[in-house]
């Protein structure tokens, strides 16, 4: 066992303590950034363009000192081009007041941006119809019904929604209708055709029955909310898409029907490369689950043998976000976790055998999250050197630690961990933006080149204050790029579970369309390559959900593509 490591868990709160905090010292954990050279930070620079792009928009969640769980955990964020017209649009889930829960009215709203192809953006929150009625917590997107528009999942204390998008511009709520309208507390949702029959399928993951614990409990000399521990865990639920604009509850026929635990973060990837697509759950203060689906309509859970129910001294830790990415290019998902502070977010290598192997250590990002609590996170390629990096943004959910000096604080700086293509990374935000080293106490984070200029920009929002959108500026002069769009014919036409490879004269890479990933939030549903130095594809390939390939040859690089189902033809896209 690691021996910054201390066995216990503080009773309530899932916490790990490291040895310097026990003994009433706080140790500074080195970030491995001062070892890199000057040749191994990219030329690239994140700038926080939210106010100057228009989004005008503020999270609201309960009351300043945080007594309930439900005011820490939202919210998140998510990318979709609603109106399809090459233009990723922004949208912000937001929380909601204690007082107004009683009443049933809702002060605060969720909102739309729409992209107006100038870098900014216009709030279309009202006239599209999606304020929201409830306190909101993360967002999915997948076009459910199969008409080509976009649709998405917001989920909820309370009943969650599903906006079904008319095609002009609005959109309704059908989740009553359709049979999701899930009234617990969820957390986060993806779609994935799990069965492969061409109608994206439904995840969502619950947290706890009731949010009713009244008393405080002790962390480090301080009052705090307790939790979740002493509070009922709620199952999760898994729907199916009856092809008829309704979905059944097949968890109990899917096997995924296991004991109940703290859901937070979800995510779907085809891990052991078998065709289909598998289901990773993250818990909190619980082991964290690994659904193998069995291609017959069933899954496993394979979390524990897999080794990515503990990290690797057989701990269970408290998971927020979750995400999947061939960071080391060996043609097998790997994953990665964020976890509470005095802890470390977790990186499992996938060993292409079935089985994880927790590598944060050895991949030299175990330290640098250590005093941070971790939520919103994903393999994305920053500067387009053809390497996944990561991306976690971080915050308490304890205002009250600002009265001690304990060595962490309610707002936090995000993390972005530079993939070296060694196996190892180095922590750079600070090197590469003042906007990413800003304290916030920040929740969902969701990835997009929304200016289309070939890199790829974060948007993230944050707890009882303004998001952000960090443009990324200089990612498409440090390498070359590929942008695709994927329309599924005629079923799944998000493509949501195709894989996209692409090969280059020196190694492969390989990425799959997710309708739902990090913590509550959900990226662009377009494919993004940084290919580095290489000027041309040499080959790309795409396998589409319902097992057909298609392979194209001498991909130009610095373009938008589209790829339809049906059609043999790749054709550059810019509308």
């Amino acid at each position: 066992m690691r021996s910054v490591l201390l066995g216990g868990l503080l009773a309530g709160a899932g916490i790990i303590f490291s040895s310097a905090v026990c003994s009433g010292r706080f140790k500074v954990i080195p970030s491995y950034s001062h070892l890199l050279s000057p040749n191994q930070v990219p030329s690239t620079h994140f700038v926080d363009i939210a106010e100057k792009a228009g989004l005008e928009f503020r999270h609201s969640s309960g009351g300043p000192e945080k007594k309930y769980i439900l005011e820490s955990i939202s919210g998140g964020v998510a990318w979709i081009d609603y109106n399809r017209d090459g233009w990723p649009d922004l949208y912000f889930v937001n929380g909601g007041k204690w007082e107004e829960l009683a009443t049933g009215k809702r002060s605060v709203s969720n909102a739309l941006f729409r992209n107006n192809h100038d870098g900014t953006f216009t709030n279309v929150t009202r006239q599209a119809g999606v304020e929201g009625n409830q306190w909101g917590l993360g967002v999915a997107v997948g076009d459910y019904n199969n008409d080509g528009w976009p649709d998405f999942y917001v989920c909820n204390y309370g009943p969650n929604t599903l906006y079904r998008n008319n095609g002009d511009g609005t959109f309704t709520d059908v989740a009553a209708m359709a049979g999701v309208a899930d009234a617990g507390m969820s957390s986060s949702a993806a779609f994935a055709d799990y069965d492969n029959d061409g109608w994206v399928d439904l995840y969502v993951t619950n947290y706890v029955l009731r949010d009713d614990q009244k008393v405080l409990c002790p962390y480090r000399g301080l009052e705090v909310l307790c939790g979740p521990k002493g509070l009922e865990p709620a199952a999760d639920v898994f729907y199916h898409n009856n092809k008829d604009g309704t979905f059944s509850d097949v968890t109990q026929r899917t096997g995924t029907a296991v004991s109940a635990a703290y859901g937070l973060g979800v995510v779907w990837g085809d891990y052991d490369n078998d065709g289909d697509v598998d289901l990773f759950v993250a818990n909190d203060s619980m082991p964290n689950f690994l659904f193998q689906n069995q291609g017959n309509g069933t899954f496993k859970e394979v979390g524990l043998p897999s080794g990515i129910a503990f990290n690797e001294d057989g701990r269970s830790q408290a998971s927020m976000g979750i995400d999947l990415g061939d960071f080391d290019r060996d043609g097998f998902l790997d994953l990665y976790v964020t976890n509470f502070s005095e802890d470390y977010n977790t990186l499992y290598r996938n060993l292409g055998n079935g089985r994880f192997r927790d590598v944060t250590y050895d991949a030299h990002i175990a330290f640098p999250s250590w005093t941070l609590l971790g939520w919103g996170t994903g393999f994305v390629d920053l500067d387009n050197d053809s390497w996944e990096d990561v991306f976690v943004s971080n915050g308490h959910i304890y205002p009250q630690v600002d009265k001690g000096q304990i060595g962490t604080r309610f707002k936090q700086p995000k993390l972005l961990f530079h993939n070296l293509g060694n196996g190892k990374f180095g922590e750079i935000a600070s090197l590469v933006g003042a906007g990413l080293a800003q304290p916030q106490s920040s929740r969902g984070a969701a990835f997009a080149d929304f200016d289309n200029d070939g890199d790829m920009d974060a948007a993230v929002n944050s707890m009882d204050g303004p998001p952000s959108l960090f443009r990324n500026d200089g990612g498409n002069r440090n390498g070359h790029w590929l942008i695709l769009t994927l329309e599924g014919d005629p079923t799944n036409r998000s493509a949501i579970g195709a894989r996209v490879v692409v090969e280059l004269e020196k190694g492969r890479q390989m990425r799959e369309i997710r309708g739902g990933s990090g913590y509550q939030s959900t990226n662009d549903l377009r494919v993004h390559f940084g290919l580095g130095s290489a000027q041309t594809v040499k080959r790309l390939m795409v396998r589409w959900t319902d097992g057909k390939v298609q392979e194209f040859q001498k991909i130009v690089a610095d373009r938008h593509y589209r790829l339809k189902e049906s059609k043999r033809d790749l054709t550059t896209d810019f509308r």
